[in-house]
């Protein structure tokens, strides 16, 4: 039989209630024909709870340990899910990492898949098993003691079965009913998408879109898992939801897909920096090192052999940056006057894969942005983005002035 993938996120088995809703979901593929891999995350609030005892437990506790216990709340909505399948009659089976195995390296709490056998459950499914319910989020290491996956995993571990077990899709249900062109939040003209291919995806959730976490889409699109994105909380039909697939599945689109924020950001201004050879791998090998996470970069023109370098970063990273190159300062590898914090600004982008063969998109979305009067302090580009940072205090209005101007309300 085919096999399905069905990913239910923490909001969608908060409770006993919402569990049977899901498995009602399940229930109807399975009716359809399906052999169904659910994974699922623990319920809501309960990793946070768990990693709240972990830290007053022991703060600075063992990551091996912390793993074994923020891992146990999968366990617990997997087996709850496997019971109410049955309750309906459903060969269920819950599974945890380690029995399926899902097999991942010994980096805890941050562990990468690297690979999922498939025999286990296969076998079982030729047995007559129609539903494995697997604890999302957890693997086994080469050691044989539990992993995590990192907050969100549970999206890595569904789109991993998926590609292993060479599913006809994978289906996550969460609690909004697709993705949007922006935050509905923001912009109340915000229209959901029936399809996006996985790069604009992909550029969308790096930039801030919460739908799905980045290492699960750039898994989707390196191994071509169509996903779908759903609401548990609303109606089911065939075209519900937004799907997730390759460029070519897409017929026609507009230029602009959606426009990201991201409102927690900082920018890091390195005065007068010696202009030199190898100066900036010297600045981003001392960030890389402390695990600052580097995003927009910009180094200013040379004046008599010394520069200014910027770059952001998150808020709440800028302490361990200025610790970082702070020490680089002290041990003489780098050489600047002052490094200036500003972290009252957001980053806004406009993503699409349409940009790559139309032009004047950087134009327009400059010319929107001067016309509200927000000035922009930095600017990247790739093929298919351009991000600006500019002041907090305008990033609602930047959201709602491009979006009205590349007409994202309306089908392309």
């Amino acid at each position: 039989m085919p096999v399905l993938v069905m990913k239910f996120g923490g909001t969608s088995v908060a409770t006993l209630d919402r569990i049977k809703r899901a498995a009602k979901r399940v229930g109807v593929e399975v009716a359809k024909g399906y052999d169904v891999i659910v994974i699922v995350s623990a319920m809501s609030g309960k990793t946070n709870e768990l990693v709240g005892w972990v830290n007053e437990t022991s703060p600075m506790y063992d990551a091996r340990e912390y793993d074994a216990v923020v891992s146990s709340g999968e366990n617990v909505t997997a087996g709850l899910m496997a019971l109410t399948l049955q309750e309906m009659d459903v060969p269920a089976r819950s599974w945890q990492g380690w029995q399926v195995p899902v097999k991942t390296t010994s980096s805890h709490s941050a562990a990468r898949i690297e690979e999922i056998p498939t025999e286990n459950i296969m076998g079982r499914f030729e047995q007559g098993m129609r539903v494995a319910v697997v604890a999302g989020f957890q693997g086994v290491s080469p050691e044989g003691r539990i992993t995590t996956l990192g907050r969100g995993g549970s999206d890595t571990t569904a789109v991993a079965f998926a590609a292993a077990f060479g599913a006809e899709r994978c289906d996550i249900y969460t609690d909004v009913d697709g993705v949007y062109t922006t935050d509905p939040r923001i912009c109340e003209k915000a229209r959901k998408l029936d399809r996006i291919a996985f790069e604009e995806m992909l550029e969308l959730a790096s930039l801030g879109a919460k739908v799905l976490q980045t290492r699960s889409v750039e898994l989707a699109m390196r191994y071509k898992v169509r996903l779908r994105v759903l609401s548990s909380f609303e109606e089911q039909s065939d075209e519900a939801g937004t799907l997730v697939c390759d460029e070519d599945e897409i017929m026609e689109s507009n230029v602009v897909a959606g426009v990201a924020h991201s409102r927690d950001e900082a920018k890091m201004t390195l005065l007068s920096v010696a202009d030199r050879p190898g100066i900036a791998a010297t600045i981003f090998t001392a960030l890389s090192d402390a695990n600052v996470n580097v995003d927009m970069i910009v180094q200013n023109i040379s004046e008599e052999g010394r520069t200014d370098m910027t770059f952001s970063c998150p808020t709440d990273q800028v302490a361990r940056a200025d610790k970082a190159l702070a020490a680089a300062k002290a041990d003489g590898v780098l050489n600047f006057s002052e490094l200036v914090a500003d972290t009252n600004v957001c980053k806004v982008s406009v993503v699409g894969i349409g940009m790559r063969s139309h032009t004047g998109v950087a134009a327009k979305m400059f010319r929107v942005l001067s016309d509200e009067a927000i000035n922009i302090k930095v600017i990247t580009t790739s093929e298919i983005k351009i991000s600006v940072l500019i002041d907090r205090k305008y990033m609602e209005l930047a959201v709602q002035a491009l979006h009205d101007a590349f007409e994202l309300d309306k089908a392309g």
